[in-house]
């Protein structure tokens, strides 16, 4: 499967290098291959902590294929960014979703899924499995 024609993921995190990091985690563990488009989102434009809806929006532009971006953030003032951005309806590519995961794991199972050809749905479904692992 092409990657223009992948679920793309957005990674939203309060700070630049978290999300740079997950990024960077989720295509490693997702190699042997192409990986989905991945961007991160965090941080402010200035580079400091917080959420953009600018970065954000920019971020799901450049992974979006038409076929799906899920978009999963860290903490909760991301969620309400990215929930207020979905409502607009506007700021967002269609067929963007916010996921309910945890965000290393979740971000994870989201790449490794949409990178094997899985629709947004699947994706959404891994990264929110991601809450039932266990690690004892």
């Amino acid at each position: 499967m092409s990657a223009d024609k992948q679920v793309g993921i957005v990674l939203v995190s309060h700070s630049g290098p978290v999300a740079e990091a997950v990024a960077a985690l989720a295509r490693g563990l997702a190699a042997g291959g192409a990986t989905a488009p991945v961007a991160a989102a965090g941080g402010t434009p200035a580079g400091g902590l917080g959420t953009s809806a600018e970065l954000i929006a920019e971020a799901a532009r450049s992974v979006d294929g038409g076929v799906g971006v899920a978009v999963l953030v860290d903490l909760g003032s991301a969620v309400l960014t990215v929930k207020a951005m979905l409502a607009e309806g506007d700021e967002l590519p269609g067929g963007a979703k916010l996921v309910d995961a945890p965000f290393v794991e979740g971000a994870v199972a989201a790449v490794v899924t949409a990178s094997a050809g899985g629709d947004l749905a699947a994706v959404a479904a891994a990264a929110s499995e991601a809450y039932d692992y266990r690690k004892v």
